[in-house]
């Protein structure tokens, strides 16, 4: 799938991102506008794309004072294929929250990046994805010597040294990383199949992204300045006596 315009995925032609353009839209637009806001396509090109789709039916156009706006006839019996299209990017990162929303030992964060996540991507790009598990057996937290961190980080921080603070407790067990990687496995079958893309997992405990944290690693400073959130702040019962499972 071409991550910049996912609608290639359906027709190489115009159609496919000035229909979507349209039905994100919620007022009539220009050519000029449609233009600006379509992943690919010159003006001209655009407004010849346009012609034909008010031909059909399936487009509108009408005299706005000097102008003549635009927008997606949603009477139309194909009108909502236009939506699907204006939807598909919403519609992956709907599945990948609803797969790991799922997983029996749920991931700490999860983050969609690169190319994927600014929308720049062709269609050989990978679709980059960092998930952050507990600690793993005999792993420790090195001491906190970086600057104070915000937002996903700092939060993340934060809850390392928490969990360090209980000890090793709170480390996945031999049975739960054998599962952890069983469903990041799944997982890179899944998005392939969804999209046609390779995933690639940056794969790391969250005593290890605190340690990149510290060692200033460019990684995960643009994650942090980038990244999609894919799952929402787990619960974690410090007082329980046993190893858990997220979720």
């Amino acid at each position: 799938m071409d991550l910049s315009d996912p609608t290639r995925a359906i027709t190489p032609t115009l159609d496919g991102p000035v229909l979507a353009v349209l039905a994100r839209a919620g007022r009539p637009l220009t050519v000029g506008e449609i233009a600006e806001q379509a992943a690919r396509g010159s003006e001209i090109g655009i407004r010849r794309c346009l012609a034909r789709l008010v031909d059909q039916g399936i487009v509108r156009a009408v005299e706005m004072g000097r102008n003549r706006v635009h927008e997606l006839n949603r009477q139309h019996v194909a009108a909502n294929v236009a939506v699907e299209l204006a939807g598909i990017r919403s519609e992956f990162l709907r599945r990948l929250r609803e797969v790991l929303a799922v997983w029996d030992l749920a991931p700490i964060d999860a983050r969609l990046f690169g190319s994927a996540a600014r929308g720049d991507g062709g269609p050989d790009s990978d679709i980059d994805l960092l998930l952050v598990h507990l600690p793993e057996r005999g792993e420790q937290l090195a001491p906190n010597r970086a600057p104070h961190a915000t937002g996903f980080l700092g939060s993340l921080i934060d809850f390392a040294n928490q969990l360090s603070a209980n000890s090793t407790r709170f480390a996945m067990t031999a049975l739960q990383e054998k599962q952890w990687q069983n469903q990041v496995d799944q997982l890179r079958g899944q998005v392939q199949s969804w999209t046609g893309n390779q995933l690639q997992v940056v794969d790391l405990s969250i005593y290890e992204i605190a340690g990149k944290r510290k060692s200033g690693s460019e990684l995960i400073a643009n994650i942090d300045r980038e990244g999609i959130a894919l799952t929402t702040k787990p619960t974690f019962n410090f007082s329980s006596t046993s190893t858990i499972a997220l979720k």
